[in-house]
């Protein structure tokens, strides 16, 4: 039977008499540590017996001298290292840096066998009183004693910043000796290894860098320059991976940087013969890359750059598109704004890591030089025109695809993009209509690139032309089918144009042959039969003809020509010499269509259907004409040219301008309606503003018509103006 007390565990007692220990106790074991301490020092640690050691080290913290056992430590390794650094201090020329190494490796080791005796006072008396550990302590000690001491700190400098000095002027040296040093004060801490080392070191590089860049900026060019600052800067990467502190990379970078591109930069954009305008004229691709890199480091750098890529490439624009002689040549204009283009594109893309900011700089750029010229709109129809006419030399569908988006670029850096669509449907026309198309698909695929840009409102008219094309194939098909009696006339083709989708065309009439009449009669009445309502108007100024000619010499040929051609080649089945006013008479063609068409017919070499005399370019009233009886041709049809789209004379642009002026009111007014219906009150500048905003992806409205607009609105009482605020304006429902 178990009672009710606890069970007792065992119990350890403190003596209850006084233990005496050795008075001499801690100078028997202190003894015994300095002489280990020597012997480790002199390398005699071989013999020792650390495990007694440790004994003794523990005894004497354990009897709590653990105070005097850290001074007398304190005091013994400073005067073994006191003896290191008579050594180090004796040591001449080079030989001074390898006995630091070698001192400093004694130590080391001296400080990990000290450590390891003393290992229980490290963790019990040292954390206990806030003590340094002791290889701490040994570090500090080197410190103080030999690092900092009066006749090593300078002269150790001194050897680190002469041996750079020396690798940078093309010695070798040993980095590996090198890196121990660096090392070693790294070691003692990163302030030792700044102060001692780091900061003078960054002050000298910068005083050799700031004396080399002066050197040689008067003495290279901006691209061999370029090319040394590039190996300094790494060559001081590499030698900071050698021997130094990481972290130095970044400071040492700075340092060559400001003094040798920062501290020179716009002279170095700027220079002369090589700075980056003569870059970019010669594609220098390697130097404008090395440029834009090394310049990625300096504030500004790429601001500047950038900024002077704008000034030249706007200066070279507007000598491009406001030079005379290019004018003369639209499609060699648009052709060197295309290669513009490219050269720039491939410089940004190549050199410039097809940076963001460059790519706006050149589009902004672009966007000032093109509208330099009010005719850009006119001359990149023109452009499109002949590429889609005769398609690109040697080349497939493909590759005109990659021109039209080429040039479709530059149809964003319109700001007239009406005046644009106005020429586009002439050219579209004329293409048309003379069926000198290189490609149905390609006339579509530019039509789905300005529908994509600008919207349906702007290519609406332009698809309609394409229905009306294959609709009056129909109405012609329909015709013959339709009428029995047309074996003896000549065979026609009509095309019928609805009069709002195709480009307004002056109509002047024209004397066409009996025969052509006749049959044309004709299907006016069978046209007028089936669509009631409508009218006909024969545009005898764009049509052609295939007609068959029989030459004195009795060769035959078949000669595809205009209808104006054709009027007057028939003439010469009843006359043998007529002259120029004679025939103006017969056939009513205007003058300057007139003079065009006899000299396609009369002086085109190997096209010369008929003989002018005299035999000049240019035409007068006297000039008299006879068929050419001696027209050879190795061909069978024969193509006489007709003049294709031309740039336009200054009537015809001024005719055009005031059109597109017209067309453009009602589209200022319906945008100012739409503008106030929402707001129903704004002042007059923000009317401007937000008209501007609204239509600028068409063309820019001019100010000045914005406000004669608003006028009118007010007139026909669509706006008034606030009777307190003549500046705010309401709209009337």
């Amino acid at each position: 039977m178990m009672n009710g007390q606890k069970k007792r565990g065992p119990k350890i007692e403190p003596f209850r008499h006084k233990v005496e220990t050795d008075p001499k106790f801690f100078d028997k074991s202190w003894r015994k540590l300095h002489d280990a301490i020597r012997e480790i020092y002199n390398h005699n640690a071989s013999g020792l017996s650390f495990e007694e050691l440790y004994r003794t080290a523990y005894n004497m913290v354990l009897h709590k001298f653990g105070p005097k056992l850290y001074e007398k430590l304190t005091e013994n390794m400073k005067e073994h290292l006191e003896e290191m650094r008579t050594c180090v201090e004796a040591a001449q020329g080079g030989l001074f840096l390898e006995e630091l190494e070698r001192k400093w490796n004694d130590h080391n080791k001296a400080l990990t066998m000290i450590r390891d005796i003393l290992m229980y006072m490290d963790r019990t008396y040292i954390p206990t009183n806030k003590k340094t550990p002791v290889f701490d302590l040994g570090l500090e000690l080197w410190r103080d004693t030999i690092v900092r001491s009066p006749m090593i700190q300078g002269r150790l400098l001194d050897t680190l910043l002469e041996l750079i000095h020396r690798e940078r002027t093309g010695e070798v040296i040993n980095r590996c000796l090198m890196r121990t040093t660096t090392k070693m004060l790294m070691n003692l801490g990163s302030s030792v290894y700044q102060d001692d080392f780091e900061r003078p070191f960054l002050e000298v590089s910068a005083s050799f860098y700031s004396g080399e860049s002066q050197q040689f900026i008067d003495r290279y060019s901006c691209g061999d320059y370029l090319k040394l600052a590039e190996r300094r800067l790494s060559e001081e990467s590499e030698r900071v991976s050698q021997y130094m502190d990481v972290k130095t990379n970044e400071k040492i970078t700075a340092v060559v940087v400001k003094e040798m591109l920062a501290n020179h930069m716009q002279r170095l954009i700027l220079m002369e013969n090589s700075g980056l305008v003569n870059m970019l004229i010669e594609d220098r691709y390697e130097d404008l890359t090395r440029m834009y890199t090394l310049f990625n480091h300096v504030l500004d750098g790429l601001t500047t750059i950038r900024s002077v890529m704008m000034s030249h490439i706007k200066d070279t624009g507007k000598s491009l598109v406001t030079d005379p002689e290019r004018l003369k040549d639209p499609v060699d204009f648009v052709q060197r704004l295309l290669n513009e283009k490219d050269k720039y594109d491939n410089i940004i893309n190549v050199s410039f890591n097809n940076d963001k900011s460059f790519l706006n700089a050149l589009n902004s750029s672009f966007e000032h030089f093109i509208n330099l010229n009010n005719r850009s709109p006119e001359f990149i129809s023109l452009f499109v025109d002949d590429k889609l006419r005769k398609g690109v030399k040697e080349a497939n569908e493909e590759d005109l695809e990659t021109v039209l988006d080429k040039v479709m670029m530059l149809f964003r850096y319109l700001q007239e993009k009406d005046l644009f669509e106005k020429y586009y449907k002439q050219h579209l026309a004329k293409r048309l209509l003379s069926g000198k198309t290189a490609s149905d698909e390609s006339e579509r695929s530019m039509l789905v690139k300005l529908k994509t840009e600008c919207g349906y409102q702007f290519t609406s008219k332009l698809e309609g032309m394409f229905t009306d094309l294959k609709t009056s194939q129909d109405t012609t098909q329909g015709f013959y089918a339709s009428t029995s009696d047309l074996a003896d006339y000549p065979t026609i083709s009509v095309q019928i144009l609805t009069t709002g989708s195709w480009p307004t065309q002056p109509c002047n009439t024209c004397n066409l042959p009996p025969e052509i009449v006749a049959v044309s009669e004709k299907f006016r009445a069978y046209y007028l039969g089936t669509h009631n309502g409508r009218r006909l108007t024969w545009q005898t100024n764009m049509g052609n003809a295939d007609i068959k000619a029989t030459f004195g010499n009795g060769s035959k040929h078949e000669l595809t020509v205009s209808t104006y051609q054709m009027c007057v080649l028939m003439l010469f089945n009843t006359s043998d010499v007529l002259t120029y006013r004679e025939i103006e008479q017969s056939t009513a063609i205007p003058a300057v269509d007139l003079k065009r068409c006899l000299q396609s017919l009369a002086l085109v070499k190997g096209k010369q259907v008929l003989r002018k005399e005299p035999m000049s370019r240019d035409i007068a009233d006297d000039d008299s004409f006879c068929v050419n009886d001696k027209f050879t041709s190795k061909l069978f049809k024969v193509k006489i040219g007709t003049v294709l789209a031309q740039k336009e004379t200054d009537p015809e642009k001024l005719e055009t301008r005031q059109r597109v002026e017209e067309d453009r009111k009602p589209q200022i007014e319906a945008a100012i309606v739409r503008i106030m219906k929402s707001r129903r009150v704004l002042d007059h500048n923000s009317i401007m503003t937000e008209v501007t905003k609204q239509l600028q992806p068409r063309f820019l409205p001019n100010p000045v018509v914005i406000k004669k607009r608003i006028e009118s609105l007010i007139e026909r009482e669509f706006l008034e103006r606030d009777k307190t605020d003549r500046k705010m304006y309401r709209y009337l429902a």
